[in-house]
């Protein structure tokens, strides 16, 4: 039966790991933590002894369960009581929603019925009135309009039918003038008679009437009838009467018929060139609708057609969809650069500029704030590329194209607490047999399997290569295996170590090593880490500690695990069917075969014969060689290969890209390697202790700044006062920065940023701080007596500087113990870190950046032999003379000095 882990058994048991470590302790068995694994006779005896507890919890889960049902079912029963009275007054209200809506119903179908009936009366009427005039229309033969026939559309016959009734009218208005006038002519003449004048007065309203009426063929007749009446003379009079009393009746009967027939014909007229109106109207207006809905459809589909289009570009380029629209500009841009990017003219920035308070001219460089109101104002998008940027890739991956890639693994701690030897047991653990005794570690990786899943592990970089790593924006380890001595505890470089894996982000598992030493106490090294917040996962925090022997390969497996188990939780994933990028880990120049850079693919799928772009250079993929040494082809996510082909040796941690085309890779390499040029060339040139008279003299400084450190404050005010004496009639002096203490990064960066030179009193720059000075050029003085210092400011101020004896460096050296040596005294065992000591070169003892010895060495021996120097990476005894105050952690530095003679 396998072993049972402390956490499954608490999960077995109903309870938590923190209450079954409390019963483990009370039964006196032996368990670190919640991941420790226990044997079979203890997980009987556990099971046993726990037996009454886990019965009793299992009641209490029981009734709790019950209790919960309980509580379940009464509230159950509430809401459906609560449901049954909200259907009832639901049913209620829908009822009374029926009622009224039938009594609205029936209102309305009442209402439709009566206005039916109308409207079938109005059309029974018109009819009637519509057959009356065909009849009347008949008997007079009036030709029926045939003029529909003649229209080719409804337009045509609606201005045909306006035309004819303006004609009608026309032709009314006319008559009734005639008859007007007819009427004034006849009353007039000398016919006294008023019958006469009667017959005449009808007659011409007849003749009127028929003329209004309609543009009858026939209506000659009735006007000569009408003639005859009103002309002729009849000698009896009753017969007169009586005639005209019948032709009388006659005309009104045809009056009021041919009114009927006009009216009925004008109706029809007026409403069929009403249909027809709302006909058209309503024609256009379902047109003009349907124009504006597929507009408005194509529009939807082109903005649709358009978002897609960019997000394949986007996946293509391998970027983010949301900042492929954004203006990109470098960090620094000047104003005409703006411009241009913005395709805006310079006035416009310029003005507004000023309107902001900042006036700038075309040349002059702009604040980030600045660039980013003027974008606003202008209204677009625009994005700042820092300089760290430039060189770096931004990609999109669609998240359903991600698949799960392997953890990378980094180890870090102080030195001697076991890195190397952890790892050569890890590689030990995970390769075959046959292979065990002899593996070849062919580059500054590893990769091993466990429970057929790959772990990668990178060789631990010094603490500055992974700082550079991380202020150049690679993350390329996903997890930190803090390694800790358990007989040491918590060491200067251990914190180091923490404070760079929290600053990059990346989890931390501590592994707890030399467990089997015989002062080990791991619970020491679990307080000590709770200062720095490394609190374990069993007092409640989040870091995973694992107990180890990397000498015995005590707990190898169970921090293997850890670690996959830790890779579960941050659910790794990676895109592997894209173009390649990562991050190369180191690179060197070989003789036999070029540039060869170690490189760790983080995206996509790198490939023999693939060109990429790696900081400022690039190259085709010659050849790929795994961590084993042996030749691949292709690499994924997660894999660390090296490769060669590339033009020059890259920078460690550089970030690298795939391209498609080699004049694209060629074309970016050469532009970033313009860049650096031109930076390099604009770099600040610092004031030095030589060049300073010819900086007085080109009028470039008149002053000059000083960075004062030494070992004492009594030091400092000495050189000040000192310093405050001085003739300062050409250079002033200025100290900007005084306190007491060795030279740090801090102090380089202030002087780099000031243009300051560093002056030390008793005190040495440490490793960083001399990195930092080199690399930008700061000047670092380091003096015994203030006589010397305040000499070589004098000299170099009037230009009669003459260095003769310069000091050079030879190596540094960490002491590791202490031992006796008769004759000599008390000796100290060291390890060269660089460079190399002679045994006739003069050291200094430095302790906490304090200068505690200076002189020569006394004796040095390699092993039990005398040597006459220790290299880089030896071990060897070095005995200081007349000194005996040496301690585990000094630093002896090693330095001559050389006689250099002037060329100038």
């Amino acid at each position: 039966m396998a072993k049972v882990r402390v956490s499954t058994l608490a999960k077995e048991f109903g309870m938590t790991s923190k209450e079954l470590m409390g019963h483990l302790a009370d039964m006196k068995i032996p368990a670190k933590s919640a991941s420790s694994t226990l044997e079979d006779a203890y997980v009987a005896m556990v099971r046993k002894q726990l037996a009454s507890v886990i019965e009793a919890r299992a009641q209490e889960v029981e009734a709790a369960k019950q209790a919960e049902e309980q509580a379940a079912a009464a509230e159950e029963a509430a809401r459906a009581a609560e449901a049954e009275r909200e259907r009832i007054a639901a049913e209620k209200a829908r009822e009374e929603e029926r009622r009224q809506f039938a009594a609205a119903q029936a209102a309305e179908e009442a209402a439709r019925a009566e206005a039916e009936a109308k409207k079938k009366a109005e059309q029974e009427r018109l009819a009637r009135e519509k057959e009356e005039a065909a009849r009347e229309a008949q008997r007079r033969a009036v030709p029926a309009s045939d003029s529909g026939s003649r229209f080719r559309s409804l337009l045509d016959q609606i201005a045909a039918q306006e035309t004819v009734l303006k004609e009608k009218k026309d032709a009314e208005d006319k008559a009734k003038a005639e008859r007007a006038a007819e009427r004034g002519n006849r009353r007039g003449g000398n016919n006294d008679r008023r019958g006469g004048r009667r017959n005449d007065r009808n007659a011409s309203d007849n003749n009127s009437e028929r003329n209004a009426s309609e543009s009858r063929p026939h209506s000659h007749r009735t006007n000569a009838s009408n003639n005859v009446a009103a002309g002729m003379d009849f000698p009896n009079p009753d017969k007169q009467g009586k005639g005209k009393k019948r032709k009388g009746g006659h005309n009104n009967e045809e009056d009021h018929y041919s009114r009927m027939a006009r009216e009925a014909e004008e109706y029809s007229r007026e409403k069929v060139l009403e249909e027809a109106r709302a006909a058209v109207e309503e024609a256009s207006r379902e047109s003009t609708g349907r124009r504006k809905k597929r507009k408005e459809k194509r529009e939807r589909e082109a903005a649709k057609a358009q978002e897609e289009r960019k997000i394949e570009e986007a996946l293509a380029q391998g970027v983010n969809p949301e900042d492929l629209d954004a203006i990109k500009v470098s960090q620094g841009v000047t104003v005409q650069e703006l411009a241009e990017a913005l395709d805006v003219p310079a006035n416009d920035i310029i003005k507004r500029l000023f309107l902001l308070g900042t006036p700038l001219t075309m040349t002059q460089s702009m604040s980030d704030d600045l660039v980013e109101l003027v974008a606003d104002d202008l209204g677009r998008q625009i994005k700042i590329i820092t300089p760290e940027e430039e060189n770096t890739f931004s990609f999109y991956d669609d998240p359903a194209d991600l698949k799960p890639r392997a953890p990378v693994v980094t180890v870090m701690g102080h030195v001697d607490h076991g890195k190397t030897s952890l790892l050569d047991a890890i590689r030990h653990t995970g390769v075959a047999a046959g292979e065990a005794g002899g593996i070849t570690q062919a580059i500054g990786a590893s990769q091993v399997m466990i429970n057929d899943r790959k772990i990668t592990f990178i060789d631990t970089p010094g603490h500055a290569t992974f700082t550079a790593m991380r202020a150049r924006g690679a993350k390329v380890t996903d997890i930190v295996i803090l390694i800790v001595a358990a007989d040491d505890g918590v060491m200067p470089q251990t914190v180091e170590s923490i404070n760079h894996a929290k600053a990059a982000g990346v989890p931390i598992v501590v592994a707890v090593n030399k467990i089997d030493k015989p002062g080990a106490n791991p619970d020491r090294v679990r307080q000590e880490l709770t200062e720095y917040g490394v609190i374990p996962e069993e007092w409640g925090g989040q870091n995973m500690f694992v107990n180890i022997s990397a000498k015995q390969k005590i707990g190898i497996d169970d921090l293997l695990e850890t670690v996959l188990l830790q890779a579960d939780v941050l659910e790794l994933k990676a895109n592997p069917d894209t173009f390649a990028s990562g991050n190369v880990l180191e690179a060197k120049l070989d003789k036999g075969r070029g540039s060869v850079a170690t490189v760790l693919v983080t995206r996509g799928t790198l490939h023999v014969g693939d060109t990429l772009v790696a900081g400022l250079t690039y190259g085709r993929v010659r050849a790929m060689l795994d961590p084993k040494g042996r030749a691949v082809t292709e690499a994924g996510p997660s894999d660390a290969v090296e490769i060669l082909g590339l033009q020059s040796v890259p920078n460690a941690g550089d970030e690298f890209r795939v391209f498609e085309d080699e004049r694209e890779a060629r074309a970016l390499a050469d532009e970033r390697s313009l860049k650096a040029r031109i930076e390099e060339q604009s770099r600040v040139k610092h004031v030095t202790l030589e060049n300073l008279f010819e900086t007085i003299a080109d009028a470039e400084v008149k002053e000059l700044n000083l960075i004062i450190k030494a070992d004492v404050q009594g030091s400092i005010e000495a050189l000040q006062d000192s310093l405050d004496k001085m003739d300062q009639s050409e250079v002033r002096i200025n100290t900007i920065h005084s306190a007491v203490g060795a030279i740090n990064e801090t102090d380089v960066v202030l002087a780099d940023a000031s243009n300051a030179i560093i002056i030390g009193f008793g005190v040495r720059p440490d490793g960083k701080a001399r990195s930092a000075a080199e690399r930008e050029g700061v000047e670092i003085r380091c003096y015994d007596v203030i006589y010397k210092c305040l000499e070589e400011l004098d000299a170099a101020r009037i230009g009669m500087l003459k260095p003769t004896e310069v000091e050079v460096a030879t190596g540094t050296a960490t002491v590791l113990d202490t031992f006796k040596v008769p004759k000599v005294g008390i000796a100290a065992g060291v390890r060269v870190e660089e460079g190399e000591i002679a045994a006739t070169d003069s050291v200094r003892l430095v302790r906490d950046g304090i200068v505690v010895f200076n002189g020569k060495i006394a004796s040095m021996r390699h092993y039990k032999d005398e040597a006459k120097s220790l290299k880089s990476g030896s071990e060897g005894g070095i005995g200081l003379e007349n000194f005996q105050d040496i301690k585990p952690g000094d630093q002896i530095e090693g330095y001559r000095i050389d006689q250099v003679a002037r060329t100038e």
